[in-house]
């Protein structure tokens, strides 16, 4: 079962994590980078393991790329939650970095996961030093302003713009802000592999797009202890999302549209590829 193996993963990426958190010192900055990294889906450490698998990469390799971007991904969430950009007192059900320690802290443990995502990457065990300097670099602008912090930036500048973003606006903006690392997870796989990664491309990006429109039917329908953040801020806020441009309705019948063209993107793989269209269908039907 999909669960089972998103469980596993999870269990893998976090042991990871404590094996190269434990080499640094116990300073607050370091409790807080564990608390940031602890719990989640882990939905992004979980693509690059399961495509690697589908290219036949070594679990002991894929597990580098794959704590990497979780790294990178919580390093976004401290520094997303902080008072100058979402000011969000609750993640994963726990307080939120800034709330628990303090705005320098969560500073500086952003800082660091950040760092760590690129040292883990780079890591030798990962693969060899043309793979390791391809999934860096590819890293980088998944992550910076061409990708997430891009995708942050049009966010943060829609708040205050004169008319709310068209329906072609809002998807590019989460095409980086939501999507750039969960294309990179998706894509790592064959790029450790050498491989074609033009199906997953296409699948990763109606994979990123349906989650995305998934969270704002979450803000809508979700209860905050399921989904374990605050919700309705986008819409108290007036912010334009798939549910204000499509309707509720709408923005469903569009996750399943895209659900499906994520499903018919892994053809090529065959019976391979069941978990990652089980994954597809998870993302859309998810109730946190």
């Amino acid at each position: 079962m999909l669960k089972d193996q998103l469980e596993r993963a999870a269990a893998s990426v976090a042991a990871h994590f404590e094996t190269v958190l434990a080499r640094f010192d116990d300073l607050p900055v370091v409790q807080a980078m564990r608390h940031a990294t602890n719990g989640g889906k882990r939905l992004r450490g979980f693509l690059v393991l399961e495509t690697a698998r589908l290219h036949g990469i070594d679990p002991a390799a894929a597990i580098w790329p794959a704590t990497a971007i979780e790294a990178l991904h919580a390093y976004s969430l401290v520094h997303d939650d902080l008072p100058c950009m979402d000011d969000d007192d609750l993640r994963r059900g726990q307080p939120t970095v800034h709330r628990k320690w303090d705005e320098a802290t969560a500073v500086l443990a952003g800082d660091a996961l950040q760092s760590l995502a690129f040292e883990l990457v780079t890591a030798p065990q990962a693969g060899s030093a043309d793979v390791r300097a391809d999934l860096a670099r590819t890293l980088a602008i998944a992550s910076g302003a061409q990708g997430m912090v891009l995708g942050q930036a049009l966010d943060i500048a829609a708040e205050t713009a004169a008319t709310p973003l068209s329906l072609e606006e809002i998807t590019a903006l989460q095409q980086g802000k939501t999507g750039a690392l969960i294309a990179w997870s998706a894509l790592a796989g064959p790029r450790m592999a050498g491989a074609d990664t033009a199906p997953l491309a296409a699948y990763a990006t109606a994979l990123g797009l349906a989650f995305q429109i998934a969270d704002d039917i979450l803000d809508i329908e979700g209860d905050a202890a399921t989904v374990g953040k605050a919700t309705g801020k986008d819409s108290d806020a007036g912010k334009a999302t798939f549910v204000s441009l499509l309707g509720l309705d709408g923005a469903k019948r569009r996750a399943d549209e895209l659900m499906d063209s994520a499903i018919d993107a892994l053809s090529i793989y065959g019976n391979d590829a069941d978990t990652l269209r089980d994954t597809a269908r998870f993302v859309v039907t998810r109730t946190s």
